[in-house]
């Protein structure tokens, strides 16, 4: 036995990548650069592919690259980076570093983690570790449980156990790892216990062991405290786009937040690293829903907006009947801010610039389009000419949804978007200040409805605008992450606010009026359904996150609403199942009603989903006359 009192300079780091696109964004370097001074030789491992760029950016840090297929997971990446250099090579080293990409860092720097763990007389040590189950959540484990473990995004093994028989004879007999759960179950939830019981020592830089009884992944589930507390120099990119069901099943859904603003706040890791990689890499409703990302605004208290913001609102407005109900939410801009209005007919024109006359503003322009593409057409091809003018710009329009009766349900809908994008001058300059402190915000859109016939929306965002939707962001170039089982966080109802170059990509396809379907116009699923949700894709490709505004006034409704309509459904199902958890129920849920549901109920909700409400209706006449006729 010896105790290290100098750092062992004499380190060789295998770091294994994986990027689907083969891009390295920058926190990679920021963790490299950092860890390099701890080593002498570095590998890097990476599955898949690499673009040329990042080739050469990684040959820039190491003479060693290796770009293997994409098999294996980080287990087998671990492995070829060894057969790379050989046994008799490794033993050259007195540290073998294992370590990975899904790690933002340091936080702290890593000298102050190697300082530690230099001074204790181990044979193989880590960063954090995971408590275990007593059970096997994987089926897999071969010890019929998870036994407490080592995390392997970042394992030291020193010379006496990387030279050892047995470590050679456990990487020579690793298993093919064909999922993510034989990674686990055959490899890192093992490791640990395997080498402890070979007689080799093991310990952790963060001590979480008085955690154990709160969590058994203290990394994930209460990253604040390591950070805060126990100086962890790195954090988990998982903590960004975990699954909401599990942080659900363990807390309240606030670490993630917790530790962002924590970040942001108080330590000096510039979190445009984190916002560059999961904008380009993740779903955005997975990053919403871990960081929180709605925004609740005073109605009765602001700050004042800097003079030197330009703002511009830009209002479509069709019906004649609602000038002065646009009118009233318009006088919530700032004076200084500059207001356009697109309408389709000369007179419509003039009764908005004799409406409008009154104004506190910069300016007024009623600018005349044609009568086809609706709001979105206003927007994209009225609005180009001289939407890069502004940082901030609003975009509403005059709302009826004459199809929905009676005409209250569509009303209360048009309430809804105008409330959470003008409620008045206090909120709006809430919005505006909103932006300033967060640079990355891209656009702010108020929640999808919910209430009376709009209730399917929750669920159904997509309705059948799913591969309209891909397609018009294939023909943009987004380079994002779209998928139909989740979410996109669109402005449904088509107000939101945004900052011009977040949408970019958008304005400068260069629409023209005849790119949208001629009037009238009752069909689901056109270009128009399909920008309506492309919005916030456009806002990820430029590099801004999208998110949810509600005004303090409309969340005091919010809560009430969806509290009434969880509860009402837990006591309809609590009474034939009895009381469990959320992800229970549903898992219950999903799993038995496939099967209750009747072929016809389900035919006619696909029906309902695809077809315009027009046309649905049609075809139910249709149905219900040849049913009385048979």
């Amino acid at each position: 036995m010896h105790l290290l009192t100098q750092p062992p300079k004499n380190r060789l780091g295998i770091f294994f990548f994986y990027d689907k696109d083969g891009i390295v964004d920058e926190y990679v370097n920021v963790l490299l650069q950092d860890m390099k001074k701890h080593m002498k030789e570095l590998l890097i491992v990476c599955n898949g592919k690499l673009t040329s760029q990042s080739r050469e950016f990684f040959e820039q840090l190491s003479n060693h690259v290796v770009v293997r297929e994409n098999k294996g997971f980080d287990v087998w990446a671990y492995k070829e980076g060894m057969q790379y250099f050989g046994w008799d090579k490794l033993a050259e080293f007195d540290e073998l570093l294992l370590f990975n990409f899904t790690l933002f860092g340091p936080i702290y720097p890593f000298e102050e983690m190697f300082h530690t763990m230099n001074e204790q007389d181990l044979d193989f040590w880590g960063i954090t570790k995971h408590h275990g189950w007593d059970f096997d959540p994987f089926g897999k484990v071969k010890y019929g449980y998870l036994p407490e473990h080592i995390q392997s995004h970042f394992v030291a093994i020193r010379k006496r156990m990387h030279t050892s028989y047995e470590f050679k004879s456990y990487w020579d007999n690793m298993r093919e790892i064909t999922s993510y759960d034989e990674a686990i179950s055959y490899h890192e939830a093992i490791f640990t216990k395997d080498f402890a019981d070979k007689g080799f020592k093991w310990n952790v830089f963060v001590d979480t062991d008085d955690l154990k009884e709160t969590t058994p992944y203290p990394l994930l589930m209460t990253p604040t405290e390591l950070v805060k507390n126990r100086r962890c120099p790195i954090i988990k990119r998982r903590s960004f786009f975990h699954h909401t069901a599990d942080f659900l099943n363990f807390t309240t859904g606030e670490p993630t937040l917790e530790l962002y603003e924590y970040i942001r706040n108080n330590i000096d890791y510039d979190i445009n690293l984190i916002w560059d990689n999961i904008l380009r890499t993740d779903n955005q409703i997975d990053i919403k829903n871990a960081m929180h990302l709605n925004y609740v605004l005073p109605t009765d208290q602001s700050k004042d907006v800097a003079p030197d913001r330009k703002i511009a609102l830009i209002m479509h407005i069709y019906f004649e009947d609602l000038i002065d109900y646009c009118l009233r939410y318009a006088r919530s801009m700032p004076p200084h801010t500059d207001v356009y209005i697109t309408t389709d007919t000369v007179k419509k024109q003039r009764l908005i610039e004799e409406a409008f006359k009154e104004l506190e503003c910069s300016r007024v322009e009623v600018l005349l389009i044609e009568n086809r593409g609706r709001d979105v057409s206003a927007l994209l091809v009225a609005g180009k000419p001289f939407v890069y003018q502004y940082d901030y710009v609003c975009f509403v329009h005059d709302k009826k949804t004459k199809q929905v009766v009676p005409f209250s349900k569509g009303d209360s809908f048009s309430y809804r978007c105008f409330e959470n994008t003008l409620k008045n001058r206090h909120f709006v300059h809430n919005v505006i200040n909103t932006f300033e402190e967060n640079p990355r915000l891209g656009m702010l859109s108020p929640p999808p409805p919910y209430h009376a016939d709009f209730y399917h929306t929750i669920g159904l965002e997509w309705s059948n605008n799913f591969d309209n939707t891909r397609k018009l962001a294939e023909n943009l170039g987004l380079q994002i992450d779209m998928r139909e089982y989740k979410e996109p966080v669109a402005p449904l109802g088509t107000m939101f606010w945004f900052r011009p170059k977040a949408l970019r990509t958008l304005f400068d396809y260069n629409w023209k009026y005849e790119d949208f379907p001629k009037e009238p116009n009752d069909t689901n699923g056109t270009i128009l359904h399909a920008i309506e949700r492309i919005y916030p894709y456009v806002s990820q490709h430029e590099g801004y996150y999208p998110a949810w505004v509600l005004a303090d006034s409309s969340a005091r409704m919010e809560i009430t609403n969806l509290y009434y309509m969880l509860r009402q459904i837990n006591v309809a199902y609590f009474a034939k199942a009895g009381p469990s958890y959320h992800f229970a129920v549903v898992d219950n849920i999903a799993r038995k009603m496939r099967f209750k549901i009747p072929i016809k109920v389900r035919f006619k909700e696909t029906l309902r989903r695809r077809l315009s409400p027009r046309m649905f209706k049609a075809v139910k006449k249709v149905y219900q006359k040849f049913k009385r006729q048979t």
